[in-house]
C-alpha cells in the first residue's frame, strides 16, 4: 500500500476511535449530544476530515470502494462552506449509522 494511502486511512481510523470516544462521553444519547454544542463541532470537524481524507484517498486511487464516498466528500463541503445548515440530528444520525458502516470499511482496507 503507498504511504500516502495509508496515512489517510489511519487518519480516518483515528478519527472514528475519537468519534466513538464522543459517543461514550453522551452515554449514546442525543438529547445529551445536542445539549452540548462543543461536541458538536468537534464531530463536524472529525467529519470535515474524514471528507478531505477519503477525498485524498479517491484521487490517489479511485478504485477504492468505499460506501457513500461521495456523500461523505459533499458533506464536507456543506460543514466548511454552509455550515449554518448542519444540524445536530443530522450529524447524530451519521454518526450513528453511517460511521460504523466506514469503520468497517477502513478496516477491510487497512488489512489489504
Amino acid at each position: 500500500m503507498q504511504p500516502k494511502l495509508l496515512k489517510y486511512i489511519l487518519d480516518i481510523e483515528s478519527i472514528i476511535e475519537e468519534i466513538e470516544s464522543i459517543k461514550e462521553k453522551t452515554k449514546n444519547d442525543f438529547n445529551n449530544f445536542s445539549d452540548n454544542i462543543i461536541l458538536q463541532r468537534a464531530i463536524e470537524r472529525d467529519l470535515e476530515i474524514i471528507g478531505e481524507a477519503i477525498r485524498k484517498i479517491m484521487e490517489i486511487n479511485p478504485n477504492i470502494q468505499i460506501t457513500a464516498s461521495k456523500n461523505i466528500i459533499r458533506l464536507r463541503n456543506i460543514i466548511s462552506h454552509a455550515y449554518d445548515s448542519v444540524e445536530p440530528e443530522m450529524l447524530w444520525g451519521i454518526i450513528q449509522k453511517n460511521i460504523p458502516v466506514l469503520a468497517d470499511e477502513i478496516r477491510k482496507l487497512k488489512s489489504v
